[in-house]
């Protein structure tokens, strides 16, 4: 069984392929011109898929095709690239260009997950008996296209890392005039009012000891991209040590994410001549 859909890995890979330099079959250096060639680029991203999903080791993924250094040694190549970072920023703007991002209405909101090895975004979880724990604030526009993140302990409280999030609205470009940010009861102070003022953004947040449906709100739709983004187990049990590899992993998730929606919400909305006849 494949671990994505083909009318959803094709497009991530026609694009991501096309952010890759060109590199010859043998290394140029070789006295005998007869090393080893080197493994398909396609080979490693559809191993990385897999790690994405599966959440498994890398040594369990590697087989005939490819070692687990190879894969390691290829991510961070491709990290030190940025390519990770442009093949999300890509799908946002096409998202943006086809669809529109609804940047009038942002949702913020803090998720813990496990992480077992440590490492450098990991602290003891107030909700795991003190094991290690990541925390991300991730911020989604109004329909729950991830927009960004922050990464930080799971000791964290979600008010501080408010900043950082919404720092990440300055790389989307031109911004709507009025924009309105839903949050929780989490960021219910004086604190977090004077910052979105000073921001020039209204708030709507939740009020302690008040009880009410999270669908009073559009807070939601972050709450649901997290469980998008849990679904993939790499992100859901953590066990790389380096932040690089966390985000590069996360903005692998976050494309998925935003191509899969950009897809079957294009297919309601326009007709072209290879639309296929069932929605994806």
């Amino acid at each position: 069984m494949p671990v994505l859909p083909s009318w959803l890995t094709k497009p991530l890979w026609d694009q991501f392929a096309a952010l890759l330099p060109e590199r010859p079959e043998y290394h140029p250096d070789h006295p005998l011109g007869c090393h080893r060639p080197r493994i398909s680029d396609r080979i490693i991203f559809d191993k990385l898929l897999q790690l994405l999903r599966f959440g498994c080791s890398y040594q369990a993924i590697a087989d005939a095709t490819c070692s687990a250094t190879t894969i390691r040694n290829r991510r961070d190549e491709w990290i030190r690239l940025g390519v990770f970072a442009q093949l999300k920023q890509i799908a946002l703007d096409s998202y943006d260009r086809i669809v529109g991002l609804i940047l009038d209405q942002i949702a913020v909101d803090g998720s813990i997950t496990k992480a077992p090895g440590g490492g450098e975004a990991a602290g003891r979880s107030p909700v795991d008996r003190g094991k290690q724990g990541l925390k991300r604030s991730g911020m989604t526009d109004g329909y729950g296209i991830p927009l960004g993140r922050v990464l930080a302990g799971a000791n964290r409280h979600d008010s501080p890392l408010l900043a950082p999030t919404l720092d990440r609205l300055d790389e989307l470009g031109p911004l709507p005039d009025d924009i309105t940010i839903h949050l929780d009861a989490g960021y219910d102070s004086d604190k977090t009012r004077t910052l979105l003022e000073q921001r020039g953004l209204h708030g709507r947040i939740a009020h302690k000891g008040e009880k009410a449906p999270i669908q009073a709100s559009q807070r939601w739709h972050v709450e649901r991209t997290h469980a998008w983004q849990n679904a993939f187990h790499r992100i859901a049990r953590c066990y790389e040590r380096r932040r690089v590899v966390i985000d590069a992993f996360f903005d692998l998730a976050d494309t998925i994410i935003t191509v899969r929606s950009l897809i079957r919400r294009a297919w309601t909305t326009y007709r072209w001549d290879a639309r296929p006849r069932r929605q994806p």
